[in-house]
């Protein structure tokens, strides 16, 4: 996503989405998207949570880097794309960057980096946190997956007892 400050002067932000869960795990306000910076943005993620099996992504240049296909190579991480043209193909981060621009990004004038980073942390723990999701039966993200990690806890117990 681009978009300007205040200033004019535009920044990007890096949108990573689960699929399953519809949450965000992260959103990073910067001016460049290196493979290599991305790489660093998804360890610090995983590192809190699962590896995926996948990644989809645009065309970006940051999305067809070496650094990010290394990345993904050396952690086992299959890198998928979309079809240029077809956003369609990855729409629950389209829907997702829609409501991020729409609610958030253009209510906003960001005098600093700083303060965009800031404002779309607030947005993203509201929409994992407060935001019902009719794909996930009416549960917000965070319901979700605190859903799933007990039933994993069940069946564990299950399995070991």
């Amino acid at each position: 996503m681009h978009d300007p400050r205040a200033d004019g002067r535009p920044f990007r932000s890096l949108t990573v989405g689960d699929n399953w869960s519809r949450s965000s795990p992260v959103l990073v306000a910067g001016f460049r998207r290196s493979g290599e910076r991305v790489g660093q943005v998804l360890d610090r993620v995983l590192a809190e949570n699962r590896r995926p099996r996948s990644l989809t992504g645009d065309h970006g240049t940051e999305c067809q880097s070496r650094a990010r296909e290394e990345w993904a190579y050396h952690r086992g991480v299959h890198l998928d794309f979309i079809r240029p043209g077809k956003p369609v193909a990855n729409a629950f981060i389209e829907s997702f960057t829609g409501r991020l621009r729409e609610e958030c990004v253009n209510v906003h004038q960001f005098g600093t980096l700083a303060q965009a980073q800031a404002v779309i942390e607030v947005w993203r723990g509201d929409d994992n946190q407060q935001r019902p999701y009719s794909s996930l039966g009416n549960l917000t993200p965070e319901e979700c997956v605190g859903q799933r990690q007990a039933l994993q806890i069940v069946e564990e117990a299950r399995c070991s007892g």
